[in-house]
């Protein structure tokens, strides 16, 4: 008898022991669990977490159809030219070639590269060729006419996609310039469209067009 109660005292205190290590290794497991939880949704930000729609790189990359001919690398690729002025970006695409040289030809090199945060509409070569030769000569020798047209194409303002859908915007030339669009097909005057846009340098968006913007 007195070692059955022996037995059962010792199986009690035993018990009594092992209970709060027990208690204590749950409530550790717990904690440390939670604290893993909570790490990973505060280290993991919104974007991880939703599922990628590709809209947001989608609104900040070029777009259009000439923009399948803009090389991969070098200069003249898109990282290229970002890198560099608007002017000197443009030098870079052979596509722009004929606006360059009206560029120089109005002096206006200068003035496009250290202008901050500007918009330019780029004619492309094929723009310039829908001009006939005669009258595109009497313009490129015409240095105050060609500042006048080669000014209208450009916005003192960054413009992004949306705000061509329905715009107006002043010109450098003072001028207005209209635009209209949506899902990356736009015009700009209800007559040049936009083949290959949002493209960046380093301190302009330009939008290349089919057709030269002649002001008013």
């Amino acid at each position: 008898m007195n070692a059955l109660r022996l037995r059962r005292a010792a199986v009690a205190v035993a018990a009594a022991v092992a209970l709060p290590f027990s208690l204590a290794a749950c409530s550790d497991s717990g904690s440390d669990t939670a604290s893993e939880a909570g790490s990973e949704v505060s280290s993991s930000s919104p974007r991880e977490n939703a599922p990628s729609t590709g809209t947001d790189m989608a609104a900040d990359s070029p777009f259009g159809p000439a923009c399948a001919s803009v090389p991969k690398d070098g200069a003249g690729s898109f990282d290229g030219m970002a890198k560099d002025p608007v002017a000197t970006a443009a030098s870079n695409n052979p596509a722009l070639s004929t606006l360059v040289a009206a560029v120089k030809q109005a002096g206006l090199v200068d003035t496009l590269n250290t202008a901050q945060n500007i918009t330019v509409f780029a004619p492309t070569n094929d723009a310039f060729a829908k001009i006939p030769k005669a009258d595109l000569d009497k313009v490129l020798a015409d240095k105050e006419q060609l500042t006048k047209i080669l000014t209208y194409h450009v916005v003192g303002q960054k413009l992004t996609p949306e705000q061509l859908e329905d715009g107006s915007f002043e010109t450098l030339q003072k001028g207005t310039l209209t635009t209209k669009g949506a899902d990356e097909a736009y015009t700009v005057n209800d007559s040049s469209k936009v083949v290959c846009g949002n493209v960046p340098t380093a301190n302009a968006t330009v939008y290349i067009v089919d057709t030269v913007l002649m002001p008013k």
